[in-house]
């Protein structure tokens, strides 16, 4: 069957950087092309057996974070852009993102953490809630593996509501996908620091470098929602016939749903099981983590005796 199809549609830059994947970024000229390769290669090192370059930026490691409390609303509804945390918390606001227009509800790249250049997952809540699916997973294991590569150690900022639902995910292999994302993390050798700013819910908590992963230091906020499911949509499996057989259904669910909340979803409760280290206020990202950070670059963890893993592909 022939398809009427243009140059730029199937194989242009635009297609490339957005549809497919393939294009990590687009520059307008060969100017600014060399401009951002030469960004690149200042976090990384010569080879893969070099550690990565240290490049003091000159902003203070005891600087805190109080305007999070701003930019990261409480209503756990409300989107903000992550982008905007992450500059917040590294060098000198300074951010290289990668594949900027593909899977755009998963945020990659590089900064730097008081000198020191790491690689940042993070979720994006202006896309898809946050929430993983099949392009997301691909992108962030493959971040994550090159990061792992060249000793670039891994800061992950978690709120995610979960995996993307719907048929055509499911039909798409939606859990392989995810698989390589798991994969990637518990391979990873590098430093892990993981923060919890709002939701972890059901696997995708378990992806996002949670401690059953490996992750070497993981941090909440007071306000993070970690749960197998959602508030919201356990009360309706659990609670149901309870729900129904009350006089004010509605006063009834809401009564459950802060319940379980408070109960059960809590950050308080996942620490008391072993999963976070510490429970933090939003001013103390900055530090804390830099302080995690520096007490990791020596890091060191003997791979298994065998030639290779095998990856879920």
């Amino acid at each position: 069957m022939r398809q009427e199809v243009t140059h730029e549609d199937l194989g242009g830059a635009d297609m490339h950087r957005s549809q497919s994947g393939v294009a990590h970024f687009v520059a307008a000229d060969e100017a600014a092309l060399l401009t951002h390769v030469r960004w690149l290669l200042s976090y990384l090192p010569s080879n893969n057996l070099t550690p990565p370059p240290v490049s003091p930026m000159g902003d203070d490691p005891d600087r805190t974070t109080a305007e999070l409390s701003k930019i990261i609303p409480l209503d756990l509804q409300q989107p903000y852009d992550v982008v905007e945390v992450v500059e917040t918390v590294v060098d000198s606001d300074e951010f290289l993102e990668v594949h900027a227009d593909y899977a755009a509800n998963l945020v990659v790249g590089f900064a730097r953490l008081n000198g020191h250049p790491v690689g940042i997952i993070a979720n994006q809540p202006y896309h898809l809630a946050g929430a993983l699916d099949i392009n997301a997973a691909d992108k962030g294991a493959r971040f994550i593996r090159f990061c792992d590569a060249f000793h670039i150690p891994l800061v992950t900022f978690v709120d995610t509501p979960g995996f993307l639902p719907g048929l055509e995910q499911e039909q798409g292999g939606i859990i392989r996908h995810g698989a390589k994302m798991i994969y990637a993390y518990s391979e990873a050798s590098v430093p892990k620091l993981t923060l919890i700013m709002r939701k972890a819910i059901g696997g995708a908590y378990i992806v996002m470098s949670s401690k059953h992963l490996g992750s070497d230091l993981n941090l909440a906020y007071p306000n993070a929602e970690i749960a197998v499911m959602g508030p919201e949509s356990a009360v309706n499996v659990v609670f149901r016939r309870e729900m129904d057989a009350a006089e004010d259904k509605e006063a009834r669910r809401s009564e459950l749903i802060n319940q379980y909340r408070n109960d059960l979803a809590t950050p308080y409760v996942a620490a008391s099981h072993g999963y976070l280290d510490d429970i933090i206020d939003p001013s103390e990202t900055r530090q804390r983590l830099i302080q995690g950070l520096e007490s990791l670059l020596d890091k060191r963890q003997a791979p298994p005796a065998r030639k290779h893993g095998n990856i879920p592909l």
